[in-house]
């Protein structure tokens, strides 16, 4: 059985003012296309399929028109789970429509897929909540999947019982897949995990998240979900949220953000994005394989003290989406400013890194606008008078990270 894991499509999300809509098709046709190629029999997406919770029309055309394509006409199972900025209610929207092309939507940890069967043969042979088990055509066995889609802890407390304490909300998740997999998972068919969380090895080093996701399941109390959660009979994880390629851990199996298609900040700059196409059979280990996707645009980042080299730098990337960092001791001249717009068609972002000239507290700190929020919050207040040339405390950095991370 070959299936094919993908995550964070974000559909409709600008790189600051410039679309990437363009670039998502493309990238996505040829998703499409690695589908047809490997004869794959099942895709799985795992959250972010939108940018946010009001996409545009145009994001959700592309959306549809891609999962129905992906789809063959029912010939291949589609499982598309909500992430972080999804709206879970619009995500099981068009389940009615969508279940007649075997495309399977579900917003909710605790959503009860109904069964159904596509005329190409596709079928749901056994359901539960945060279960599925789906009959292929091509396949003499079946597909099990516990699906747990991203929610904040309120829901994940509300949705699956989990009482109100850190350890137990993982705890909780644990025993949750657990009674799944005792339930469902056996050695006759292949059993997989999709979510859309936030996990980690434990003991072991935190992934880094993307520059512009709020930090999810571990703000406010709520920790990581650890690899040693994962349920002993499960063959895969297939994870979305961190948008690199990485693989948390393979013990009990592969726990494997595949990564987002695209490059969606800079802090992904020059990052190779994949599919993971896996090859499956019960009761073994399942073969995975990352594969390259090669459309759209590299996202570049350079640093320059003069504006000459900086202009001959971007005409020679002008097919590529580039922010720059111009290193001096005064902002930047008007006639400066446009020089570098007039270079390059996709210049996102310039950055003015201003040596400091003080005499006090701030002789010698520079501020660094490609600095993390932490660090910009850190820099300010030092250079500020409330700081005195300070480090903030521990207390204060805790007060702001709750802040930043707080829900809308």
């Amino acid at each position: 059985m070959k299936i094919l894991h993908t995550a964070d499509w974000h559909l409709g999300k600008r790189l600051d003012t410039f679309s990437r809509l363009e670039e998502q098709r493309e990238v996505l046709e040829e998703i499409c296309e690695i589908a047809d190629r490997e004869a794959v029999e099942a895709v799985i997406v795992a959250g972010d399929l939108f940018d946010n919770f009001n996409p545009s029309s145009e994001a959700t055309e592309l959306l549809y028109t891609t999962l129905h394509r992906l789809s063959d006409n029912g010939k291949r199972a589609i499982i598309a789970i909500a992430g972080n900025h999804d709206s879970p209610e619009r995500i099981e929207v068009p389940d009615a429509l969508a279940r007649a092309c075997g495309i399977i939507f579900v917003g909710y940890p605790n959503t009860e897929i109904k069964p159904f069967r596509t005329q190409a043969g596709v079928e749901v042979t056994k359901t539960d909540k945060g279960f599925v088990e789906l009959k292929l055509p091509e396949s003499p066995f079946p597909l099990r999947l516990i699906l747990t889609p991203y929610a904040n802890e309120l829901r994940l407390k509300k949705d699956l019982g989990a009482e109100d304490s850190e350890d137990a909300l993982r705890i909780h998740l644990q025993n949750h897949w657990q009674e799944l997999a005792d339930k469902y998972f056996d050695n006759q068919g292949v059993n997989i995990l999709a979510s859309h969380l936030f996990f980690m090895k434990k003991g072991g080093e935190q992934p880094e998240e993307p520059d512009d996701e709020k930090p999810i399941l571990h703000v406010g109390g709520a920790s990581a979900i650890y690899s040693e959660n994962i349920p002993k009979q499960t063959q895969y994880v297939a994870l979305g949220h961190l948008h690199r390629y990485q693989i948390i851990d393979k013990s009990p199996c592969p726990i494997v953000y595949s990564s987002s298609p695209l490059a969606y900040s800079f802090a992904e700059a020059n990052q190779t994005k994949f599919v993971v196409l896996l090859n499956a059979e019960p009761n073994k280990p399942i073969e995975y394989q990352p594969i390259a996707l090669l459309k759209g645009k590299k996202l570049l980042r350079e640093k320059f003290h003069n504006i000459d080299d900086a202009v001959a730098w971007l005409e020679e990337h002008v097919n590529d989406l580039v922010e720059i960092t111009i290193v001096s001791e005064s902002y930047l001249e008007v006639t400066d400013k446009r020089r570098l717009l007039d270079a390059h068609q996709g210049l996102i972002q310039i950055i003015p890194e201003i040596k400091s000239q003080g005499t006090d507290a701030q002789e010698g700190i520079q501020i660094d606008l490609t600095m993390g929020m932490e660090e910009l919050f850190s820099a300010y207040f030092k250079q500020h008078k409330i700081g005195k040339g300070q480090e903030p405390s521990e207390g204060l950095m805790a007060i702001f990270r709750e802040v930043q991370g707080e829900e809308d």
